[in-house]
């Protein structure tokens, strides 16, 4: 039986790579957004069916990542699950300039759960010696064509191999991505990772400097004594996690990316107190970082509640960690009084965001029964333990 990854062959994914099979794939890439059955129908009267579907899945896989990317996967091979689970191109060069930071030359770095080869081409662009492994054969041979079609072969060597297997021991440094994925989709459960938790704990131990990535949700209590755990923001979405061992740093890091702010625990202790002129958003980065009160400082503002990461001003403050946006009404939660108020103000189109609340958002779209011309953000929320709306001007936040 051939091995597979989603739509993708082994077999005919090897054949991709012959003279035949890039032809296959460059007519595939000149069909990208033709009728399927069409563009399938005009490849076979050239390829047999199991090459026309390999070009054309690749074809469209490599058009997934483009966001991810960039040009480059114009060259790259992808997997569906790689395209899903792969680093983005900026998370990882963010990475490796922390990574190589601290040597004089480049290090040697073992890459225990490879996937296609989204950290590992990052690594190898910088210079680093790198050691890959994936345990399924059509990964490793996806990642072992995406060094050579990115003109690093001669940096990287791929290997089919049980992470648990690796000796970070024989490298200077251990990275690892566990695969947050099974039989029934995406896991949050560290002990549910692939390799589980533990196995990667057992790596970690015996690295002299470590990094890995995890998902952002994982709970504190795995992360490892003497870490450091940063939390990555890229254009305002978090999007994953690492811990860093052996590396001097603080024990809990947010980063922004593009711009490559970085925030680090302080202890800063946010108080409670009435509401302001101004409400700020704490990037989610800092939110899963515990450093709200960090970010309170920067403002000079306070919590409307202790439980709840939104922030109150008196000033406008510019700062990337927060969105700022500038108080109209604060009333208690009543549908019929902010259908009312709402109204009275002509507002017909509305942004909805809400923390500690358990009201539906899209079922209050429609109670709300808007009309009128004019904007605004609403965020439905908590204020000392009371149920509460807070209704703010539609501009830009800052």
């Amino acid at each position: 039986m051939a091995l597979t990854s989603g739509d993708v062959d082994l077999d005919a994914f090897k054949e991709l790579l012959t003279p035949r099979g890039q032809r296959a794939l460059a007519e595939a890439g000149e069909l990208a957004g033709a009728d399927p059955v069409a563009a399938a129908t005009k490849l076979r009267k050239t390829y047999d069916p199991a090459l026309t579907s390999a070009a054309l899945t690749q074809a469209g896989l490599r058009e997934r990542a483009r966001a991810k990317f960039g040009e480059d996967a114009g060259r790259m091979y992808f997997t569906p699950h790689g395209v899903e689970q792969s680093t983005r191109a900026e998370v990882a060069e963010h990475r490796v300039r922390r990574l190589i930071a601290s040597w004089p030359d480049p290090p040697s770095v073992v890459d225990a759960c490879c996937g296609i080869g989204g950290d590992f081409l990052a690594l190898a662009r910088a210079g680093c010696a790198v050691a890959a492994v994936d345990t399924d054969p059509l990964t490793a041979a996806v990642a072992r064509a995406n060094a050579e079609a990115l003109g690093l072969g001669d940096r990287v060597t791929v290997s089919v191999a049980d992470a648990a297997g690796v000796r970070p021991e024989a490298y200077d440094v251990l990275f690892a991505d566990p695969a947050r994925r099974t039989s029934r989709g995406r896991t949050f459960d560290p002990m549910a990772y692939s390799p589980p938790w533990p196995v990667v704990l057992d790596l970690v131990s015996r690295a002299s400097r470590a990094c890995v990535k995890v998902a952002p949700g994982i709970p504190y209590e795995f992360i490892p004594d003497g870490a450091e755990a940063e939390w990555v923001s890229y254009k305002g979405e978090v999007k994953e996690a690492a811990l860093w061992t052996g590396f001097q740093g603080a024990t809990r890091r947010a980063t922004l990316l593009p711009g490559g702010h970085t925030l680090t625990a302080t202890g800063a202790e946010a108080q409670v107190g009435p509401v302001g002129r101004y409400v700020y958003e704490p990037d989610g980065a800092a939110i899963r970082a515990h450093l709200v009160g960090e970010v309170s400082e920067i403002v000079g503002g306070r919590l409307l509640d202790p439980l709840i990461a939104y922030i109150t001003g008196d000033e406008p403050i510019d700062t990337p960690w927060a969105a700022r946006y500038e108080i109209s009404d604060v009333i208690p939660f009543s549908l019929k009084k902010l259908r009312a108020l709402l109204r009275e103000r002509r507002i017909g189109n509305v942004t909805i965001k809400k923390r500690g609340s358990a009201v539906d958002i899209e079922r209050l779209r429609s109670d709300l029964r808007l009309n009128g011309e004019k904007s605004a953000v609403i965020i439905l929320t908590r204020i000392i333990d009371k149920p509460s709306v807070i209704i703010c001007d539609a501009a830009p936040p800052a």
